[in-house]
């Protein structure tokens, strides 16, 4: 399957959406369940930049 920037895109917020219905829906307040939000969408764009990053150095390091 072929990676590129709108299927990354579709699948991150797909993965997010879900994310944030079970966060949502866990007994939290709105102010705590919001900071959770927050901090998921900075680690998962993190986690996506790093894990690009090292795609492309695996697909050029052979």
């Amino acid at each position: 399957m072929e990676f590129d920037t709108t299927t990354t895109a579709i699948a991150f917020v797909v993965l997010f959406g879900i994310l944030a219905v079970g966060t949502f829906m866990s007994p939290m307040t709105t102010s705590t369940v919001m900071m959770v939000l927050g901090g998921l969408a900075v680690f998962g764009v993190v986690t996506l930049a790093l894990g690009v990053k090292h795609g492309e150095y695996r697909a050029t390091h052979r």
